[in-house]
């Protein structure tokens, strides 16, 4: 006997722990800050990755990071409007570096375009 029946939903939402987590932050700072993203659909969204080899795959060699626990990244995004959980971005949005006609030069943040797990 099943005590759980997903027919309206045919993937349930994983709602275990992803473990230890390789997590973006901003270089140059004596505090830990965790670097935020924007989703597709320009909600804020923390990311984390299962492995420093996804992290620099995604977002380049170099890129600074710390490592936290699934509940510990939440409780430091949720109270500033970040929600959402994305493990493992593949994806994500080049940055501008050039324009036409001399116009300003802007920066785009990467946005990872994964299911983004929530709480």
């Amino acid at each position: 006997m099943c005590l759980f029946q997903y027919e309206d939903d045919p993937e349930p939402e994983e709602h275990v722990p992803a473990g230890p987590l390789y997590v973006p932050v901003l270089p140059g700072r004596a505090e830990v800050v965790v670097r935020l993203f924007r989703t597709p659909l320009g909600a804020r969204t923390a990311v984390g990755f299962t492995s420093a080899e996804r992290l620099a795959a995604t977002l380049g060699a170099g890129h600074h990071w710390t490592r936290l626990s699934e509940s510990a990244l939440r409780a430091m995004a949720e109270p500033i409007g970040a929600s959402l959980l994305t493990v493992d971005p593949t994806l994500t949005a080049p940055a501008v570096t050039g324009t036409a006609a001399g116009a300003a030069t802007t920066s785009v943040p990467e946005a990872p375009e994964t299911v983004a797990r929530t709480a």
